[in-house]
């Protein structure tokens, strides 16, 4: 497996510039990062593409020893079916980084479930970014083909338990 660090923003169209620039902050010399920043602003210390098909991402995810990303649960599902438990941050609807706060409570529930790895501020996606570029294996997960019947099942249930806990 590379070193490569893959984040991706995904695709809403608030910009989410406060993770570019934690990942700009942070990254190592001489380590590989791709970045999909979306409508933020291009990282300045890593490579940045706006936006990437679904092949390109695989293939990134796949290469990938450390991924970074929003709380958007399609990101988080893929990069877990890629093997990665991700580093995740939540985007914040009081910095404007979408309209509602719906990551930070699903990212709260994943993480109870040990399915991520939450940094609520930059200190934490400091820490957690370094020991997942140092130890990725200990941010490895099985990765998993597809049985999507099984996936679909388990989301349906986290998200009827995430709507019974708000009553």
């Amino acid at each position: 497996m590379s070193s490569l660090v893959f984040v991706s923003v995904g695709t809403d169209h608030h910009p989410f510039d406060r993770l570019v620039q934690w990942v700009d902050a942070w990254l190592p010399e001489g380590v590989k990062c791709v970045v999909q920043h979306g409508t933020s602003a291009p990282p300045r210390r890593a490579e940045g593409v706006a936006y990437l098909d679904h092949g390109a991402l695989n293939s990134l995810l796949d290469e990938a020893a450390v991924v970074i990303c929003h709380g958007g649960p399609t990101t988080i599902t893929e990069s877990r079916r890629h093997g990665r438990r991700p580093i995740v941050v939540p985007r914040s609807p009081a910095l404007g980084e979408h309209v509602d706060d719906h990551q930070q409570r699903f990212c709260a529930r994943m993480e109870a479930k040990g399915l991520i790895s939450v940094a609520a501020d930059s200190d934490a996606f400091r820490s957690l970014a370094g020991r997942a570029l140092e130890a990725p294996d200990d941010f490895a997960v099985p990765a998993y083909g597809g049985d999507v019947a099984e996936s679909v099942a388990r989301f349906g249930d986290l998200v009827a338990d995430l709507l019974a806990r708000r009553g």
